[in-house]
């Protein structure tokens, strides 16, 4: 019976360094993702500020 509950606590620790890994993994693509928005917010803006510059020039 001892084994039992050694073997049910390896698994649970495993399982818990398992989910603990997919966690990071997901802030991190989290993270990218939004760091790509922030870069693609910034280009459109200045794309819109020059159109906008081009239109009064006009």
């Amino acid at each position: 019976m001892s084994l039992e509950l050694d073997s049910k606590a390896q698994i649970s620790v495993e399982l818990i360094i398992v989910l603990a890994a997919v966690v990071a993994l997901v802030l991190l693509l989290v993270s990218q993702l939004q760091e790509t928005s922030k870069e693609g917010s910034k280009v459109i803006e200045e794309k819109t500020e020059k159109i906008f510059k081009e239109i009064d020039d006009i």
